[in-house]
């Protein structure tokens, strides 16, 4: 298969605790590569040592829209610090999700001008999807086109969630394919059947649930996926959920 970067989205190791018992986490179970949350870095020196301790990079980081639109600059600093060179803008605030078509649109021209901006800095600016922007509106459109639409010309880049778009009802595949040209990471996660885990959301560890990652995985990296993120909304067993994805996915790669 293509080689492509595993990493772990932080965020699924939150309820370890803190940075630290999130990064032993990620390194015990074999990750080399982490993904951060907004939150790591308002303090980018902490993370850069933390990170070093462990032989651990931070491949990329996510970084909520509030953040980007009135700290640009900061969260650059702080990213060039610490060696993300990739940033995903991972939700709309809730707020912002109900609006229209040309909203979405406008959204997307926003993350293009601050995608250009980035670039400039060294550093790439992508969006990460849920299943809400695969809704269709009234016209037909569904929020994920328009968007990618308003950033039409710009260095928007996408990372798929690709659980998030089976959970939605359609066919991941079409929209990898489809999107082909923006498509640079995808998260590594997995639906447990119907009824199953529902206290963890219905999630479950990568390779024990119904996608079928080993044709996802050489899917999406033939269509430009180069940084794999493994990742789980609400493990129950962060650790285990971290370690037996690691495990799984050495099979497949």
């Amino acid at each position: 298969m293509t080689t492509s970067t595993l990493s772990i989205q932080l965020y699924s190791l939150r309820h370890l605790g803190g940075l630290d018992r999130q990064l032993d986490a990620a390194a015990r179970a074999g990750f080399t590569n982490v993904e951060t949350i907004g939150s790591h870095l308002d303090d980018p020196k902490a993370l850069k040592a933390a990170l070093a301790a462990r032989g651990l990079h931070a491949s990329s980081g996510h970084i909520g829209l509030p953040a980007l639109r009135g700290e640009l600059d900061r969260v650059a600093d702080a990213a060039a610090e610490t060696g993300i060179a990739q940033l995903f803008m991972p939700a709309l605030p809730p707020e912002e999700r109900s609006g229209d078509a040309d909203a979405w649109r406008r959204v997307g021209a926003e993350l293009g001008e601050m995608a250009a901006r980035l670039k400039e800095r060294g550093i790439s600016l992508g969006y990460h999807n849920h299943h809400w922007e695969l809704v269709r509106f009234s016209d037909g459109s569904r929020p994920l086109d328009c968007l990618f639409d308003g950033a039409a010309g710009s260095p928007l880049v996408w990372q798929a969630d690709i659980a998030w778009l089976a959970r939605g009802g359609d066919d991941p595949k079409v929209w990898l394919e489809k999107y082909a040209s923006l498509l640079v990471s995808t998260h590594v996660k997995d639906q447990a059947p119907a009824g199953q885990n529902e206290d963890e959301d219905g999630w479950c560890d990568v390779g024990s649930g119904i996608l079928d990652w080993r044709d996802l995985w050489a899917f999406a990296s033939a269509r430009g996926a180069r940084l794999m993120v493994v990742e789980h909304d609400n493990p129950r067993d962060p650790a285990g959920f971290a370690a037996r994805s690691f495990s799984y996915l050495q099979t497949i790669r």
